[in-house]
């Protein structure tokens, strides 16, 4: 009965070692050859329509989801003191082609140059946005190959490449101030970094993905 016990016990030990060992090597290898974060979004360049003039806005032609092309027409402002030879200036066309993610204005209003009245991005020029630790983004470099997964598309993985690298922190642009006070606590800043993204499926700006990075 000794024997059965301690050969089960010595079983027992030997598993455990076995697992260790194997979840020692799984964490020692992804950190040798991949730098993974969770801290990753689908994004592109979000470009503003914007009137050249202050005025009445007379017409905006444009739903949130609508596709536009470059050039084409979305509003037209009241034309006060302007000569006709002026009339594009009162002409709000798409900056890029691309789909309308947010439309702000109310007909009738007096808009201003600057003034965003729509929001555009171009679908087929969406990149991944991943925030890398500092301390591992010297082990990145442009071009290294990128597996990507998707909240939306569960199961489904995607390929990329890195295409740049930040040259300064996240919190760099944060509108906060950065603490200097007594009580700083120091904490591992983010570098962005911008990964090229090959999809077949809609994907839209905003949603969350994981990606693991090629080191070696």
């Amino acid at each position: 009965m000794n024997g059965k016990r301690k050969i089960f016990i010595i079983s027992i030990l030997a598993a455990m070692v076995v697992t260790i060992a194997a979840v020692g090597f799984y964490y020692w290898y992804e950190n040798t050859y991949y730098v993974t974060t969770e801290d990753a979004r689908v994004t592109g360049d979000i470009v503003r329509v914007t009137p050249q003039i202050s005025g009445k806005l007379l017409e905006f032609n444009v739903e949130e989801g609508q596709m536009v092309n470059r050039g084409q027409i979305l509003g037209r402002q009241e034309m006060v003191n302007l000569p006709d030879s002026n009339l594009e200036m009162a002409t709000m066309r798409a900056p890029i082609k691309g789909i309308v993610l947010k439309e702000q204005a109310n007909i009738g209003e007096v808009v201003t140059p600057g003034q965003a009245l729509a929001m555009l991005v171009n679908p087929d020029e969406l990149y991944i946005n991943a925030n890398i630790d500092e301390t591992k983004i010297g082990r990145i470099k442009p071009g290294k190959s990128v597996d990507i997964t998707i909240d939306s598309y569960p199961g489904k993985e995607f390929s990329g490449q890195v295409e740049s690298i930040g040259q300064a922190t996240a919190s760099t642009f944060s509108i906060l101030p950065t603490s200097s006070g007594g009580n700083f606590t120091k904490v591992v800043q983010k570098i962005p970094v911008k990964i090229q993204i090959k999809s077949d499926e809609k994907l839209l700006p905003g949603i969350s993905a994981v990606v693991k990075i090629h080191i070696k």
